[in-house]
């Protein structure tokens, strides 16, 4: 059971996962993870800081090896 209110995906985040080709990365992470990227996202005050740190999920999702910043091993 999720104990989180769920953060909704804005559009402007599904633009950038699908023209970066990594809406499958987000999706296969687990859902904690994927929530807790759009609340920080979105929570941003300046939009330099939404989007350095969309620009941070997009990276780390594309590496795969990383997750806010942190190691991070996928499901092996």
């Amino acid at each position: 059971m999720r104990t989180r209110p769920e953060n909704p995906m804005p559009e402007f985040v599904q633009r950038a996962l699908e023209s970066r080709k990594l809406l499958n990365a987000y999706r296969a992470r687990p859902w904690y993870q994927r929530n807790d990227y759009l609340g920080w996202i979105t929570r941003a005050k300046r939009q330099e800081t939404v989007q350095r740190r969309l620009e941070q999920m997009l990276d780390e999702l594309e590496r795969g090896d990383r997750y806010m910043k942190m190691p991070y091993r996928g499901k092996s």
